[in-house]
């Protein structure tokens, strides 16, 4: 089967593979980015697949937001896949915190994604597959905290967590099911070289993820391998 999913966060990484295993698949896809001029790579996976609908998009810019789902008003998403995110200054330990990044991380991880929920919600609604999935992280785990640290990445990603347990109650009866994927210690530039497994890997299984989803699983947290990871 196949659908219409959005993406955000597609110029590169892990977005960019989604938007190019989900288009060989048959799926229409809305490939958002902040910045098209210098998507270059994006731009030319379209010319390849023209199922690929490339939209300009800094999901901090809720104007920009609102006008896209204008734009879009009636048109089914079957996904909302919200990925784009921001890490943060490294080596974030106790005392060498940055408020304003900290602030910037927040909206970026824990902030948008959740307006990109409540502004495209009723085009999910009035598809097939009816998922709202967001791009977490396990780091974002209380319970598997055992390092410390990384106060700025952790915090936002834990908030998002929260988030998603909010929404898939508040969104249960219409229908909708909505997740939290962590894809793994990828070789992306947030990775970084030393990363345990590629993009194509996570996008394979966070692409069987996502297409077999159903209610069941709303409202919890999975590792790219379909593994349940603990709040």
């Amino acid at each position: 089967m196949s659908g219409t999913i959005m993406i955000t966060g597609c110029n590169r990484g892990i977005g960019l593979e989604l938007t190019a295993q989900f288009a060989k698949d048959g799926w229409r896809v809305f490939a958002c980015c902040r910045d098209l001029k210098k998507a270059d790579e994006l731009n030319a996976l379209q010319a390849k697949y023209p199922l690929i609908e490339p939209i300009q998009l800094d999901v901090t810019d809720y104007e920009q937001m609102i006008a896209l789902s204008k734009a879009l008003k009636g048109e089914p998403i079957d996904i909302l896949l919200n990925n784009a995110g921001y890490y943060g200054p490294k080596g974030t330990g106790f005392g060498k915190v940055d408020r304003e990044e900290w602030r910037r991380v927040l909206e970026s991880n824990t902030i948008a994604p959740y307006m990109m929920a409540e502004t495209f919600c009723d085009n999910v609604a009035a598809s097939d597959y009816k998922l709202i999935a967001m791009m977490s992280s396990k780091v974002g785990s209380i319970a598997d905290n055992r390092s410390g640290g990384g106060y700025i990445y952790r915090s936002s990603k834990t908030a998002l967590n929260q988030i998603v347990k909010s929404l898939s109650i508040d969104l249960h009866d219409r229908g909708i099911t909505v997740m939290a994927l962590h894809p793994g210690w990828v070789k992306t530039a947030m990775g970084g070289p030393g990363a345990l497994i590629s993009t194509a890997q996570s996008v394979a299984a966070l692409k069987k993820l996502l297409t077999q989803a159903g209610q069941g699983k709303s409202g919890r947290f999975y590792n790219y391998d379909g593994s349940e990871i603990p709040w």
